[in-house]
């Protein structure tokens, strides 16, 4: 059977392509770099549905527990062809902070973070202060050193919540008179799944969880001890919100200090200057 043109065209138009597959088949054949290979089988994060617990057992001070947020992946790594390290796991910063002490008509005590408040800075880390930008190196990284033979498949996880003391007098004052009338609290968060190699600094974000804890306690003072205090709205926090989209991680996010040594306790009197009670540890 003789081809007419049009059909010598398309005959010539399928070698072409196989052509082509056979092209794009051999470069799909060459090893994925890291980048491109890992893989988040699975993303979990929640807050504790518990209220915050309230105790009062200190004649000196109140302490409060908060519910836990907490966040885990599961991540597949597949064989790692070249000499890399790369260690993937949590990274958190602290967005936004107000914490209010009052104390009646005499003023109020207030944790601050003054780069942040001063908006200098978007964010700074909530690292652990020694794994820096890691927010902990036991369940909150793994760490993969190539080559690999065999695909790596592990679990990555971390919590955090608050457990401060709250003294029951002005704390500039010599007096443990009870004054304190009221506590608020509220704080937002960003935490990032992130991939790292060691000897290059490429920074993989994988994910992003964006959490917030609020916090209202009224207090009477003149009433007996270990029956102050009471919890206030909101007593279910609002959950996690797993971004569908990654957000950067800003500059201070990844550096020291973290928010627990950049923080400073100021007295703000009703009237008369401000009064850094604790200074910053850096």
């Amino acid at each position: 059977m003789r081809l007419s043109p049009p059909d010598l065209g398309t005959l010539l138009w399928i070698v072409l392509l196989f052509n082509a597959m056979g092209c794009i088949q051999s470069i799909r054949c060459k090893p994925k770099s890291f980048r491109e290979s890992i893989i988040v089988l699975e993303v979990n994060s929640s807050i504790d549905s518990t209220p915050t617990s309230i105790d009062e057992s200190s004649s000196v001070v109140l302490r409060y527990r908060t519910p836990h947020f907490r966040a885990s992946a599961r991540v597949l790594v597949p064989p790692v062809a070249g000499k890399e390290t790369w260690t993937v796991g949590w990274i958190q910063a602290c967005n936004h902070m107000e914490f209010y002490n009052k104390y009646g008509t005499k003023g109020m005590s207030s944790w601050e973070l003054p780069d942040l408040r001063d908006g200098k800075i978007q964010a700074i880390s909530d690292s652990d202060g020694v794994n820096y930008p890691w927010y902990g190196n036991t369940t909150e990284t793994c760490t993969i050193v190539g080559p690999t033979k065999k695909a790596t498949k592990f679990t990555v996880s971390m919590n955090d919540n608050f457990y401060p003391s709250v003294t029951w007098g002005v704390p500039v004052s010599d007096s443990n008179l009870p004054q304190l009338s009221s506590i608020r609290r509220d704080q937002s968060f960003t935490t990032w799944l992130v991939a790292i190699n060691q000897a290059t600094a490429e920074t993989l974000v994988l994910q992003t969880i964006c959490w917030r804890m609020q916090l209202h306690i009224e207090v009477d003072p003149d009433k007996p001890l270990g029956q102050r205090a009471t919890l206030r709205e909101p007593v279910a926090q609002e959950q996690p919100h797993v971004l569908g989209k990654n957000e950067p991680i800003p500059p201070n996010a990844m550096v020291k200090p973290n928010a627990n040594d950049a923080q400073v306790l100021m007295w703000r009197p009703k009237t008369g200057d401000p009064i850094v009670v604790i200074p910053p540890k850096y």
